[in-house]
């Protein structure tokens, strides 16, 4: 079948991850009669003077045109500069669900050897949603002065605090935790689990726990679930992972369970992701862009080559993706054409680059 897929490179080592993916799906379409055209755009802030915006327009009509996307990382500065452009993209494209897989593969160095957990986080709404107040300015005096004027005289906001602004909505949650039922059942997964912080922020937690109880009735007898207070689901997790399965939860601790959950299995360079919305689904590994690697050819390409092999099951190649990953498994089973940071010695002079390893997954598909 063709395909026509978006294609972003991305910035810092993005280009070298993203083109690693590409041709390891090349070669593997190659082999299964399947065919994937790649229309190639830039964005990021190697763009941002040429268009003015890291996220240019027609980046984002041709990802509304051919509905997939494989991106490679993109930088984001901190503190201040532009915004994510991860975050603008989830939000100009409504990809409200943010897919993050979590397994443990043989061969990597982890403590862990069974894990398989699967991360639903919401990618719309919570403190991502970017609504703030920088702290002494006539908007957040404004702010302030609204919520003292009506909390009681003990829960006083200072006037010199900055604000973040927390919306959970019934929608949001809704959808968010109705997708992760549904990939529970298309996946033959048993148990969703709901993460909060109800017991604390009760009006929204409490909202996203109250609206996952009612949407896990409609799936009773055929998904379990449950719900984990966040702190102790940290804990938990680094106890018993194999006691989890579907975790589905709101923006900020989807982000930051995500990454513990990839520690578990080795580090963010096994974690691939995937940010899925009605129309529109886009690719890509869950780690940033190490701009201090950019062309170094060393950067472990296993989080962006897994990510394409989500992108092919979400295009129903369910073989291609098959064989990719089991290529993927071969060679960091065997150990010898890995990158620094799959060696026992990160200081192993055996250790190939990014393009190497690719090559050799290239070679291990069967």
């Amino acid at each position: 079948m063709n395909h026509k897929v978006t294609f972003i490179p991305g910035d810092g080592v993005g280009p070298e991850l993203s083109e690693a993916a590409r041709r390891c799906i090349d070669a593997v379409c190659a082999k299964t009669g399947t065919a994937v055209e790649w229309e190639v755009f830039d964005a990021g802030i190697d763009v941002v003077e040429k268009y003015g915006t890291a996220l240019p327009e027609h980046v984002l009509a041709s990802i509304r045109k051919n509905r997939v996307a494989l991106k490679g990382p993109i930088t984001t500065p901190i503190g201040t500069g532009m915004r994510s452009v991860n975050v603008e993209l989830r939000k100009a494209l409504e990809l409200y669900a943010c897919l993050r897989p979590c397994r443990s593969y043989k061969g990597v160095r982890s403590r862990y050897s069974d894990v398989d957990l699967v991360i639903v986080r919401e990618n719309t709404e919570d403190l991502y949603a970017g609504v703030e107040f920088e702290n002494e300015t006539p908007e957040s005096r404004k702010v302030i002065d609204l919520v003292n004027s009506f909390s009681n005289p003990k829960k006083q906001i200072r006037r010199d605090s900055a604000i973040s602004i927390k919306p959970i909505s019934k929608f949001g949650s809704e959808r968010i935790v109705r997708f992760a039922f549904e990939y529970a059942l298309k996946n033959k997964r048993k148990k969703v689990t709901c993460i909060h912080k109800a017991n604390i922020m009760k009006a929204t937690d409490g909202l996203f726990l109250a609206v996952a109880r009612q949407v896990a009735e409609k799936y009773a007898g055929r998904v379990a679930f449950e719900d984990r207070i966040v702190d102790n689901i940290c804990m938990q997790l680094v106890q018993r992972p194999e006691e989890y399965d579907v975790l589905v939860l709101p923006n900020l601790y989807g982000d930051i369970i995500s990454d513990l959950c990839a520690g578990l299995v080795g580090g963010l360079g096994l974690a691939p992701g995937a940010n899925i919305g009605d129309s529109v689904a886009v690719f890509e590994a869950t780690h940033g862009s190490a701009p201090k690697y950019k062309g170094l050819n060393k950067v472990n390409p296993t989080a962006m080559i897994l990510s394409g092999m989500l992108m092919l099951r979400h295009l129903g190649e369910h073989g291609a993706a098959g064989m990719l990953e089991d290529a993927v498994k071969r060679v960091i089973s065997d150990g010898i054409s890995v990158t620094y940071d799959m060696k026992s010695d990160r200081n192993d002079p055996t250790a190939v680059g990014t393009r190497e390893m690719a090559d050799a997954i290239i070679k291990a598909l069967r």
